[in-house]
């Protein structure tokens, strides 16, 4: 019997779907109708699936929300989604409340044991706080929603802007037609096969756009789904072994972590289960894929899209080889074009603007962005701002990025956003803020600053600064003082000339 599993925990999934039924039910109650938003602020818990599959139900969207972020980021979300729902689990409740739009119903889920020492939480924490609605109790008071079942609508997911404000991608109720092409994505993609019994663990946090299909996906598959907490390494490896787990979903700087375990420890567990293995997110470095094949079998696989666009390309292992580099090649149903800067399409070899789009999805619009929507849009074409070119043979290479974006550890950040919150700050005059190599991470995140000495006098003080207002994942692990910051005539910081001085040693442009 396919199940849920979670530390110590296990709830079959036809458990999880009467749940999500009932939470169907409460939702209604509360007053969510087709079309509205119920706003996640959880980690990978039960509760995540119970309350998406939940909203979908009833035709509304779930909005999962990192939980990295600080009140104000939150409050922009809610907000933004017209949320009439949250579901939050108990220890993220404390730090974020104060942000909450006002006639906002609240559901907390206790924070379970496995996640609590994970993350080191006190306990006290972890406990549903009094006036508060228990998620458990809530939902145990709930009938099983037993109305026809609407018009489904995808998570809507909230990717950073090159502005500062984060944009909800928001597709249209999916027809039988989009739905099909949603599910050959899926088997060709994710290598969910109709009728075949996955057993996968969930190494991602699932409010990210792709481990968030990914875990919907494995979890309507019929298969085991294992919830990691939080990734670890070794602790991977004790899953796959232990639960003779046939698929995965990866980023990158995972491979990098798993192939710095030390060899007895790597050769210590069977993987020969492993049947299936992507990755996404983040360019790979040619050779930590090739220790990753020689390590696991030709069992790896790499696909590239966004949130925006889906998957697009996707290569096998053999094919990772035989191209060093490549991310893949069309897959079938898709649309893509390598623009120049003179608007003409590319030739073999030649790099430009990627232009691409999966005609059999649901369309999509910027939650209340529609001009953005518009912006990315060339003739029913979209960009996500990446640079390559395809070779001879059709196989797609990235080589740069045309927006200013960094990817840490397959996390989109966006440096407007910190620039803007840096700027906030007494004594800081100018910044620039851009991605720098990382063995790890593949970029981390470095910031050149212009302040006033009498003001600022240690990089602390702008960590600082910056730990209270964003995420931590958004704060520079570099900052340097910088009152000559090169600039353009019309004034604006030439960022591509700091940046390049870190890049100069490397293969590589991201």
């Amino acid at each position: 019997m396919a199940k849920l599993v979670s530390g110590l925990r296990e709830s079959a999934m036809s458990d999880v779907q009467v749940r999500a039924a009932q939470a169907a039910s409460g939702f209604n109650q509360l007053g969510v109708e087709e079309g509205d938003a119920v706003a996640l602020l959880i980690r990978n818990d039960f509760a995540f699936f119970e309350a998406a599959i939940g909203a979908a139900l009833l035709g509304a969207y779930a909005v999962p929300v990192n939980w990295h972020f600080r009140v104000d980021e939150v409050r922009y979300i809610l907000e933004d989604s017209g949320a009439r729902v949250l579901v939050v689990h108990a220890d993220l409740l404390h730090s974020v409340q104060k942000g909450f739009p006002e006639n906002l119903e609240i559901l907390v889920v206790p924070t379970p044991t496995e996640i609590s020492e994970s993350y080191q939480i006190d306990s006290a924490a972890c406990i549903v706080p009094d006036g508060h609605i228990d998620w458990n109790i809530w939902l145990a008071e709930q009938q099983v929603w037993n109305t026809a079942a609407k018009p489904k609508r995808n998570n809507v997911i909230y990717t950073s802007g090159t502005t500062g404000k984060p944009k909800g991608v928001m597709r249209m109720p999916e027809t039988p037609e989009t739905t099909m092409a949603t599910v050959n994505v899926v088997r060709g993609v994710f290598g969910i096969e109709k009728g075949t019994l996955i057993r996968t663990v969930l190494t991602g946090p699932i409010y990210h756009s792709a481990p968030n299909a990914y875990a919907l996906a494995s979890a309507a598959s019929g298969g085991d789904v294992i919830l990691q907490p939080r990734f670890d390494p070794e602790e991977l490896l004790s899953l796959i072994e232990q639960y003779s787990v046939t698929h995965l979903h990866m980023v990158p700087t995972m491979f990098v972590r798993l192939l710095k375990l030390p060899e007895a420890v790597r050769s210590k567990y069977d993987l020969s289960s492993l049947e299936f293995v992507v990755h996404a997110a983040a360019p790979c470095p040619p050779d930590v894929k090739r220790a990753m094949i020689e390590w696991w079998g030709p069992v790896i696989n790499e696909y590239y899209g966004g949130t925006e666009t889906g998957p697009v390309v996707f290569h096998n292992s053999e094919q990772a080889l035989s191209k060093p580099g490549t991310v893949g090649q069309k897959i079938v149903g898709i649309e893509l074009k390598v623009i120049g800067s003179d608007g003409r399409e590319c030739a073999a070899g030649e790099a430009g603007e990627l232009f691409m789009v999966n005609r059999g999805y649901s369309d999509f619009t910027y939650k209340n962005q529609e001009q953005k929507r518009q912006e990315i849009d060339r003739s029913g074409l979209l960009t996500i701002g990446d640079i390559g070119y395809m070779d001879e043979d059709g196989y797609l290479f990235i080589c740069d990025r045309a927006r200013d974006m960094v990817i840490s550890g397959g996390v989109n950040i966006y440096p407007a956003e910190i620039e803007g919150v840096l700027l906030g700050m007494s004594g800081v005059k100018d910044c620039a803020v851009f991605g720098i190599p990382s063995e790890e991470f593949g970029e981390s995140l470095c910031a050149h600053v212009d302040v006033d000495p009498n003001a600022i006098t240690e990089a602390g003080q702008v960590r600082d600064w910056l730990v209270q207002r964003i995420a931590k994942y958004k704060v520079p692990r570099i900052i340097v003082f910088d009152n000559q910051l090169p600039r353009e005539d019309s004034g604006k910081i030439m960022k591509r000339k700091i940046r390049d001085t870190y890049w100069r040693e490397t293969t590589r442009a991201i």
